[in-house]
């Protein structure tokens, strides 16, 4: 029987999804969840996942918190900066 997370456009529907909302709401808050949406329909398309449902999501969620990680650490500022400023914008 074939579930809608069994097909690997779904996923990359999901992907597409979540990146549109990463760009409404900056901040690395969706990227990971649509990369890890990415290497799942990938998964489907390359190996044919043949796992159970909760196994996918599971799978999901360790790629997402995976994704968020490397995005952290990637884009962070560098450690001990703070974002400082010298002028009021409303000020001129």
């Amino acid at each position: 029987m074939t579930t809608v997370f069994s097909l690997w456009w779904v996923w990359l529907a999901a992907a597409l999804a979540l990146g549109i909302l990463e760009v409404l709401a900056p901040g690395f808050i969706f990227l990971g969840f649509a990369l890890a949406a990415v290497v799942m329909a990938l998964l489907h398309l390359m190996v044919a996942l043949t796992i159970s449902v909760p196994a996918k999501l599971a799978l999901f969620a360790a790629l997402s918190l995976a994704g968020w990680y490397v995005m952290r650490h990637v884009f962070a500022a560098p450690k001990g900066s703070v974002k400082t400023f010298k002028d009021d914008i409303n000020e001129g």
